[in-house]
């Protein structure tokens, strides 16, 4: 290609690029480079200027494609130096000159730099106490705090501000340099432990409006204050079971020193230190004054409608917290005295220690330096969305598709460009809910990119729930997108994880089952980089992993990396996601799927999305009617705090712009209150669920009827009923091998958990195939040691692949089962959990299932011909009427873990377990998503199945109706209602927000039981394998593999996995897959078993069971 290059540089960045340029181009101006070069040095040149790049670097490259036409390619830095066609100014502007953009929507700026900058000149006074330095001193922590630094800090300007006063009146006094005194911090201090009034009187609770949200940000600089448990034993954060709601109203005036710390036993004289400031406190240091001078003028004459009910505004308080947690978290990291302010060496008192334990910085020095980088950091928060890296003029994004099963994505992306600029001021919550196979992925790329400002470009974070289908999505976008590295971020929770779905795509290249087609011809397009000099930018610099996170225009990342933002604990991890949702569009991809425990965390995301300005897409084809409600309830409260502090007009409410889109309609309206929505969701769904009723039926299917023995022939019951409906799957939908003619099918027997699963395959190898039937049988669950697991889901991915019907029959380990073996009729069936439903994209011809909801009968469902269009006459999909647990465990509710009921209340506990009895006529003739579209009036959750998922999630996500309003004496007594929490507390509840309790209670993936981490290592003679037990709390030193009492493993016999007619499919040998995996990524066998050999089960003292074809299970 030939390629144009203008250099923008100024000052140092001119010379350095020039540098660059000139070895692989010809000059042809003072500015400007023209070659002729291949792809791979394009590519080099671009990394080296991004090197080399600094704040006065702006560099664009055209590429010359005819006479008279030229294309840009890409620019390198400032990229506000050159227009959207890559031309530069002639004595221009689009910038309005009159008042500046920040003075224009962010009417509350100054308020927020000001509590900030307060806030952290007081945040760690209480580190002048004794007992904070001889901890500082001691070079090692020996023990937990009795009082934490921020809540002694707290009790100081508690005291300060004093009984009864007004905010005036300690701004008054803190505005004028000599307008107090140390003494005047300390005078009336109310020590806990020592005090008995300091139980009386909370440092909140007495305290005026601002001087609340002052205190506020000290107590929350480092962790949000969590409700205390009566068990001293418990951890702080834990989950309680006997909190009741109204803890949360008037929350601040109830926290005491057992919110911020585990309170321990100690004496008088262990507590005394905590209260005792030997070397007196910073106030008194001249700079310390000055500074604390302006911010209180500042604060003074600072008038706002708002003005003293700042802690109800959780835009004001959640930027004023991440700029007082950035400062902080920036300045502690310093250790080059060059980059830090006001060193006073001799200054007694010191705020942290050194990597080595040595006193670093100290206290005068660290609250002026934080202070200074506070106001920095609010300053530079309105140019953030603007000076982020982002994507523009993708063609692929931007060209109309004409695959007819694709084109809705025209239509859906012509609608998102049409309310672009009015979901700019009013945000956006966008509903995808096209069917499996229509291509929902890119077309979510296509109306995100279609709703960002077409000069400015895309950036846009995808969450998704599960790692595996966020890197099939990461490596979609990466070939169909041609984005490289510095357009894409993929971030997942496991390395080792990555690390294999790299391995195995890398061999399908290589075997030519994947496709490498370039697509840079068509997929051009232009990343404007950004600034990477940017005050905040450069301040997360060193954190590892933040440039991607925050860098990146396009971010495929697990729901996780996000959720920090509204459910933290601990303040550090807030920040990232945090920055990513104030300067970048939010997709939620298949948020339905998440278990029902995780919703609450879900809406908090999206309450954060629409409060930091994002627009929100939710995208699955089975959401029900009160998720997208509940979420969007949550979007448009956050949406509304936005406005009044960003909007062009902050007192008027926002209309928010609302879409929806599915293969065969688009629908919009602007919404500003829920009942809008909700009537235009209901239309919509209606219209949906038409359609599908209409639609040609791929997937039919029947009940099964189980009358199984209560007992120890359960599983072995179960084994047989398997063996006598498989066959007539099998002949009803199998297909004939072309090469020799076999008769051929590929089945998915979906049971609920996981040790019932292992019980009955072992029960099929005992009892052996049908006469006349071959039955390859893979074992697939989510307990796998991770290299086992990784290569199963890989052999399915292929195997069942269905796209090209007779490219299975070539595969060489299909095609070695079938020529092994002389029978005529070849099942091959994966006998799985319900890990199968989800982020698999498996194409089976039939399945049975064990039922557990509604919402995974129609996942598994979409498994059975997903790639094959075409309607079909007979079930394929065959359901047992029961679930296992109603036999194993009589009388208890059955369709739970999983499931959605309950024991308790009485309202989710079904009276039948039958599920004849539970299924309306014709929800089983054709399966597909309508039960989840459509909630009936009234709910029979007692009787229906789908009515139960559609009640819990109803009372889940919905704000609880008051059944009997208060009378004007009640609310002037403070009583409030009291119901449950649940996800829409996050605001319907007021000021929940200002502690953790919610997400304490409401935790996203709670571990319900105790687990610990396998290790499957090779022995010393690599011959044979031990059982390990992983402790990453041990330091590498210490070996963190602790070795587990071989009589712990119980290593099932093959012997048991030999049947007559039935065989394993899949690998069956742990140390030959240790070794091949170990040769194919040039790593020796043992660091190979360390990386990969782990797996995650149930902690238990009678051991776990453990094959390589069957994986891993708690015995007992």
């Amino acid at each position: 290609m030939n390629i144009l290059l203008i250099s923008q540089c100024s000052k140092k960045a001119l010379t350095e690029t020039r540098r660059i340029l000139d070895q692989f181009a010809e000059r042809r101006g003072e500015r400007t480079w023209q070659t002729p070069i291949t792809q791979a040095g394009l590519d080099t040149l671009r990394r080296l200027l991004r090197k080399s790049a600094r704040r006065n670097t702006a560099v664009a490259c055209h590429w010359i494609r005819g006479k008279d036409h030229s294309e840009l390619l890409w620019i390198v830095g400032d990229a506000s130096q050159f227009n959207a066609d890559g031309a530069t100014p002639t004595n221009r502007t689009t910038r309005k000159l009159t008042r500046h953009a920040r003075e224009n929507h962010w009417h509350t700026l100054e308020v927020i730099s000001q509590l900030a900058c307060l806030a952290a000149l007081l945040h760690d006074l209480g580190k002048a106490c004794a007992a904070f330095q001889a901890r500082l001193r001691a070079g090692q922590v020996a023990s937990r705090n009795l009082y934490r630094h921020e809540w002694v800090s707290l009790r100081l300007f508690q005291a300060f501000v004093g009984v009864g006063a007004d905010d005036a009146s300690w701004l008054g006094r803190l505005a004028e340099v000599d307008g107090h005194g140390p003494d005047d911090w300390l005078r009336g201090l109310l020590r806990d432990g020592l005090d008995p009034a300091a139980r009386q009187q909370p440092p909140l609770a007495g305290l005026p409006p601002l001087a609340q949200a002052v205190g506020w940000l000290m107590l929350s600089h480092h962790r949000l204050p969590v409700a205390p448990s009566d068990k001293p034993e418990d951890r702080l954060g834990k989950r309680l079971d006997n909190l009741h709601p109204a803890l949360l109203h008037d929350v601040l005036d109830k926290i005491q020193p057992g919110w911020n710390e585990r309170p321990s036993p100690a004496s008088a004289a262990e507590i005394a230190p905590y209260w005792q400031f030997s070397h007196g406190l910073p106030v008194a240091d001249l700079a310390w004054r000055k500074r604390a001078a302006r911010c209180a003028r500042r604060l003074l004459d600072a008038h706002h409608p708002a003005a003293g009910a700042w802690l109800d505004d959780p835009y004001v308080m959640q930027l004023s917290r991440l700029t007082l947690m950035l400062a902080d978290h920036h300045y502690s990291s310093l250790t080059d005295p060059t980059q830090r302010r006001g060193l006073n060496p001799r200054y007694p008192l010191h705020a942290n220690t050194g990597p080595g334990g040595e006193l670093k910085q100290t206290l005068d020095e660290h609250l002026l330096g934080v202070a200074w980088h506070a106001g920095q950091i609010a300053h530079a928060l309105p140019e953030l969305a603007e000076q982020l890296p982002r994507l523009a003029r993708h063609k692929g994004l931007q060209r109309h598709t004409s695959v007819a099963r694709f084109q809705w994505q025209n239509r859906a992306a012509d609608c998102a460009a049409a309310m672009r600029a009015r979901s700019r001021e009013h945000g956006a919550f966008i509903v995808n809910m096209a069917s499996t196979g229509c291509g929902k992925t890119l077309g979510n790329a296509r109306v995100m990119y279609a709703l960002a400002e077409p000069t400015q470009g895309l950036r846009c974070a995808f969450a998704l729930g599960l790692r595996t289908l966020t890197l099939q999505t990461g490596r979609a976008f990466r070939q169909q997108l041609q984005l490289g590295e510095h357009e894409l971020a993929i971030q997942v929770g496991g390395a080792a994880n990555r690390q294999l779905f790299e391995h195995y795509q890398e061999l399908a290249e290589q075997s030519g089952s994947a496709s490498s087609q370039d697509l840079l011809a068509e997929d051009s397009h232009v990343l404007f980089e950004g600034n990477d000099q940017h005050p905040l930018l450069q301040r997360l610099a060193h954190s590892r992993g933040m440039p991607a996170l925050l860098g990146a225009p396009v971010l495929v990342c697990t729901v996780d990396h996000l959720i920090p933002a509204g459910d933290s604990l601990r303040g550090g991890s807030q920040i990232a996601p945090m920055l990513r949702l104030m300067g970048s569009d939010l997709v939620l991809d298949e948020p339905d799927e998440f278990d029902i425990g995780d919703l609450p965390a879900l809406t908090r995301l999206v309450f954060y999305a629409g409060l930091l300005g994002s627009r929100v897409l939710l995208s699955s084809a089975t959401l029900p009617p009160a998720l997208v409600q509940g979420l969007f309830d949550a979007y448009l409260q956050g949406r509304r705090h936005f406005q009044r502090n960003r909007g062009e007009r902050p007192q008027q409410p926002p209309a928010v712009c609302c879409a929806w889109f599915d293969e065969f309609q688009h629908s919009q309206h602007d919404c500003a209150e829920p009942d809008t929505f909700a009537h235009a969701h209901l239309a919509f769904a209606q219209r949906r669920h038409a359609r599908l009723a209409a639609a040609e039926p791929r997937r039919r299917a029947e009940l099964w009827p189980l009358h199984l023995p209560v007992g120890a022939q359960l599983h072995e019951a179960l084994a047989a009923e398997l063996l006598r409906a498989l066959p007539d799957l099998h002949h009803a939908h199998a297909s004939r091998d072309p090469i020799s003619g076999k008769r051929v099918s590929f089945g998915l027997v979906r049971m609920a958990n996981i040790r019932p699963l292992v019980a009955v395959a072992l029960a099929l190898f005992r009892l052996g195939a049908p006469a006349g039937l071959r039955l390859h049988l893979c074992v697939y669950h989510s307990q796998f040691p991770l290299l086992l697991r990784s290569a199963i889901e890989q052999q399915l991915d292929g195997a069942l692949d269905r796209r090209q019907p007779d490219a299975v029959f070539a595969r060489a380990d299909i095609r070695h089962s079938l020529d092994s073996h002389p029978e005529a009729d070849q099942l091959f069936v994966v006998l799985a959990s319900p890990v199968c439903e989800t982020g698999r994209d498996f194409c089976v011809d039939w399945a049975l299932a064990e039922p557990s909801s509604m919402r995974a009968l129609i996942q598994l469902a979409g498994r059975v011909r997903r790639h094959r269009p075409g309607a079909v006459a007979s079930a394929n999909l065959r359901v047992f009427d029961h679930p296992l647990r109603h036999f194993a465990h009589p009388n208890q509710a059955a369709y739970c873990h999983p499931g959605f009921e309950q024991t308790e209340p009485a309202a989710y506990r079904l009276h039948s377990h039958c599920l004849s009895e539970l299924l309306e006529p014709g929800e089983l003739d054709v399966v597909d998503a309508r039960p989840r579209l459509l909630a009936r009036k009234p709910l029979r959750t007692q009787t229906r199945l789908a009515d139960l998922e559609h009640g819990r999630v109803q009372d889940l996500m919905c704000a609880p109706e008051a059944s009997k309003p208060l009378t004007a004496r009640e609310l002037r007594s403070g009583k409030r209602h009291a119901g449950p929490l649940n996800a829409a507390s996050i605001w319907s509840l007021p000021r929940a927000w200002l502690t953790g309790v919610l997400p304490q209670q409401q935790p996203f993936r709670e571990q319900t039981r105790p687990e610990v981490e396998l290790c499957f290592l090779l022995e010393e003679d690599g011959e044979d394998y031990a059982l390990h037990q992983f402790r990453p709390e041990l330091s590498p030193a210490h070996k963190p593999y602790v070795r587990v009492d071989g009589a712990l493993l119980h290593r099932i016999d093959d012997a048991q996995l030999r049947g007559q007619g039935i065989s394993l499919w899949g690998q069956t040998d742990y140390l030959a897959a240790v070794h091949q995996l170990a040769e194919g990524l040039d790593i020796s066998p043992e660091e190979c078993a360390r990386r990969f050999g782990r797996v995650r089960v149930a902690q238990t003292t009678q051991g776990w069971a453990f094959h390589p074809g069957l994986g891993v299970y708690k015995v007992g």
